[in-house]
């Protein structure tokens, strides 16, 4: 019963920060799985990348409703991703959970450091054509493969690498990117999940409560950011330390795995 409510509890603060401020949200997932719900390092990785992928999915419905997707770019860079989600996941079930979430504190430590970098404003229109040339094409390949083995291999979402992948490989507008990358965000953490859960590594229970809370947290989220759209800046920066504090601890707490403590 405690782990129930701590579940729907962890979500809800998941999805409630991803309903406030948008994207690097998610990266609170396995923090939350280790230290408040109690599950083991690659158990909570595995069950994360399930609860991400499930919230990626249900976004990117509404960014496709709204046409804020560009269907052949999202489409190449998540199918090509997944290639390198799948061996970048099997290489993180296979590493040191202690290490692992060591190299993790510090990738959250550059979450934060980007999510106080001001935001792009979107570039081009959104009459533009989608263009995909050889060039672009060789372009959004390296991005995804080399994003989906980071997303693999730490078992997240990874959206914060996939929209500037996106920007820089194809030039779309900002908001195309966004939404585009949702595709991405969902199979990536549905590949890492799949990977973890062949090997017994997801917890399902937990990760359901942790979906529900999720849902039920992003609506509140969606909400109050609404009221707050003109304080998302001081959102952000607030966010990101909390980001830092989490990342520290975590570094404290497995640094001895690496021999500095």
């Amino acid at each position: 019963m405690i782990e129930t409510v701590l579940a729907l509890l962890s979500g809800g603060t998941v999805g409630f920060t991803l309903g406030l401020i948008g994207g690097g949200g998610s990266i609170l997932a396995t923090p939350l799985m280790l230290y408040v719900i109690g599950l083991a390092p690659h158990v909570a990785i595995g069950t994360s990348a399930l609860a991400v992928s499930a919230n990626a999915f249900a976004n990117f419905g509404g960014h496709a409703r709204k046409g804020n997707v560009r269907w052949r770019s999202a489409a190449i860079f998540a199918v090509l991703g997944i290639v390198g989600a799948a061996a970048g996941s099997t290489l993180g079930k296979a590493f040191d959970g202690k290490k692992l979430l060591f190299l993790f504190a510090i990738l959250m430590i550059t979450v934060g450091l980007l999510m106080l970098r001001p935001r792009r404003v979107a570039d081009g229109t959104a009459g533009q054509a989608e263009r995909l040339d050889a060039a672009t094409l060789l372009a959004v390949a390296a991005a995804a493969l080399t994003v989906g083995a980071l997303s693999g291999f730490f078992g997240i979402g990874g959206g914060f690498l996939i929209v500037p992948g996106l920007l820089f490989s194809t030039g779309m507008p900002m908001i195309f990117a966004i939404g585009s990358s949702l595709l991405s965000v969902g199979s990536f953490g549905l590949t890492t999940a799949v990977n973890y859960a062949a090997s017994g590594l997801v917890n399902w229970p937990v990760a359901v409560e942790f979906i529900v809370g999720g849902v039920i947290g992003g609506l509140i989220g969606t909400r109050l950011a609404i009221h707050l759209a003109g304080r998302r800046a001081a959102l952000n920066r607030i966010f990101a330390g909390l980001v830092f504090v989490v990342a520290v601890y975590m570094l404290y707490k497995n640094a001895a795995s690496f021999g500095l403590a």
